[in-house]
C-alpha cells in the first residue's frame, strides 16, 4: 500500500500547488492507494469552506486532517458534522463538531481487492491550547479496536498536529510498540505511521521504527514557500517590529508541495519505507 500525506496546505496558493503537484506525483511514484492532507489552514490561510473542501476531494484528496484553525470559521461546522472524511483533532471534547477518526476503504491499484487506512487525528498540548490528553486519546482509540489491531492487519496512520518536537517524538516511542512492562510483555506495533503538522518547516528525521512505525515530525507546508510560514513577510516583520497585531496576507510566491510517501505493507500493516517530498510546483495561482 502506497499512502501519500501532504502537510499544511495554505491558502490558494495551496490549493493549486496541491492539485496541480499530484498528478505528477501519481506518475512519478506509480499511483498512491491513499492521499490524505491536512486542510486546517487551506480557506484563506485558516479554517475550512464546504466550497474548499469539495474541490480538495476533486483534486485527489481522499481524507483531510486538520488542527486547532479548523474552528476559525464557523461556517464550516456542519460540514464537519456531515463529511466523515475530513476530520478534527480526536482529543477535542466529544461535543466539538466532527470526528476525530475515518476508517477509509478502496480497491487496491489495479485490482478489485479492497485496501483499508485507519486515520486518527490528534493535537498536542505544548504551546497549543490546553485540550484533552492525546496519549490517552491514541490510547482509547486503540483499545475500541484492539481485537481488530489483534485480528486484522489495518494500517493505522495518526497525524499528529502538535509544536514541540519532542512531543511528537515521545508519542511516536508510546505508540511504536516494542516496550516491555514490567510483567515482561511486550507491546505489539499497533500504528502504521505517525507524522507531525502544525509547524510549517519540514524536517529530515523520517525514519521506520524496527517494530514497523513509519515517522517524521514535520511534513511541513504545501502553499507558498516564499514568505514566513506561508504568510507575506511584509506583513510578518512589522508586527515583529512593533508588537502591534496585523491581519496575516497568504504568501503567494514560490508555491512548493511539502508531503511524505509511505509504503505499507498491508498484510502485516508494518511500514517499510517513507520518503519526503519538498520540490517547487509550477502552477499558476486563481
Amino acid at each position: 500500500m502506497r499512502v501519500l500525506f501532504v502537510g499544511d496546505v495554505v491558502g490558494r496558493p495551496g490549493r493549486a500547488a496541491l492539485a496541480a503537484a499530484l498528478p505528477n506525483l501519481a506518475r512519478r511514484f506509480d499511483g498512491f492507494d491513499f492521499v490524505v492532507a491536512n486542510c486546517e489552514n487551506a480557506a484563506g490561510g485558516k479554517g475550512m469552506t464546504g466550497n474548499v473542501m469539495r474541490a480538495m476531494f476533486a483534486s485527489g484528496v481522499h481524507a483531510m486532517t486538520s488542527g486547532n484553525h479548523i474552528w476559525d470559521k464557523n461556517i464550516f461546522y456542519p460540514d464537519l458534522d456531515a463529511e466523515p472524511r475530513v476530520l478534527r483533532p480526536a482529543n477535542y471534547p466529544p461535543s466539538c463538531p466532527g470526528s476525530g477518526s475515518v476508517l477509509l476503504e478502496r480497491n487496491a491499484r489495479g485490482s478489485e481487492m479492497p485496501l483499508r487506512l485507519w486515520v486518527l487525528n490528534l493535537q498536542g498540548r505544548v504551546f497549543m491550547p490546553p485540550i484533552d490528553c492525546p496519549f490517552k486519546a491514541a490510547e482509547s482509540f486503540l483499545s475500541l479496536n484492539l481485537s481488530r489491531l489483534q485480528d486484522d492487519s489495518t494500517p493505522v496512520l495518526i497525524d499528529f498536529h502538535a509544536e514541540a518536537t519532542s512531543e511528537k517524538l515521545a508519542l511516536a516511542f508510546y505508540l511504536k510498540g516494542g516496550q516491555t512492562s514490567p510483567r515482561g510483555q511486550t507491546s505489539p506495533n499497533r500504528v502504521s505511521a505517525l507524522v507531525g503538522t502544525h509547524t510549517h518547516v519540514q524536517t529530515a528525521d523520517e525514519r521506520v521504527f524496527p517494530e514497523g512505525m513509519a515517522y517524521i515530525t514535520d511534513v511541513g507546508m504545501t502553499g507558498g514557500h516564499g514568505g514566513v510560514i506561508g504568510v507575506s513577510p511584509e506583513v510578518v516583520i512589522p508586527r515583529y517590529l512593533t508588537g502591534m497585531p496585523a491581519k496575516f496576507d497568504v504568501c503567494a510566491s514560490e508555491p512548493r508541495i511539502n508531503a511524505v510517501v509511505i509504503e505499507i505493507d498491508e498484510s502485516t500493516g508494518r511500514a517499510v519505507g517513507i520518503e519526503r517530498v519538498n520540490e517547487p510546483v509550477d502552477c499558476e495561482i486563481p
